[in-house]
């Protein structure tokens, strides 16, 4: 399936840690630039430059209210991503259900070996002296 240039804006504004963090953010709710500033921890220069890239790609929203301006999150366009994904996620899902099948034909060893080191005698400790070359070097 073939991207647009539109969902390369998408991908493009995920790409980024810090925008992350803020969409990570929003899921708690609307949150202006100074809340976005003490949740991400990065100068409000920083947060203000990565919401333009997110409202352009849409997926952050904006409201005024008085002086300030409200930001909040707009998942849809994270579908293209789950869509591109998909693909992947089937072919991962089936090789977790290939290892859980091998991993369920294992017998139960971590109790047996346990078992077997609880049964077996001490071995005696030979002393380290006895093992060196004569003159004490190798």
């Amino acid at each position: 399936m073939p991207r647009t240039a539109s969902d390369d804006t998408v991908f493009q504004a995920v790409a980024s840690p810090t925008r992350r963090a803020i969409l990570d953010a929003l899921t708690r709710g609307e949150a202006n630039v100074s809340e976005l500033v003490a949740r991400v921890s990065v100068t409000q220069s920083a947060v203000s430059q990565q919401l333009a890239v997110l409202k352009s790609a849409g997926l952050v929203g904006e409201r005024s209210d008085g002086r300030f301006r409200y930001y909040s999150l707009r998942a849809e366009p994270l579908g293209e991503i789950d869509l591109w994904m998909a693909r992947y996620r089937a072919v991962m899902e089936a090789r977790l259900d290939t290892l859980g099948a091998v991993l369920d034909s294992l017998p139960d060893l971590p109790e047996e070996a346990a078992d077997r080191r609880r049964a077996r005698p001490a071995r005696p400790v030979t002393p380290r002296a006895s093992r060196r070359h004569p003159g004490g070097r190798r």
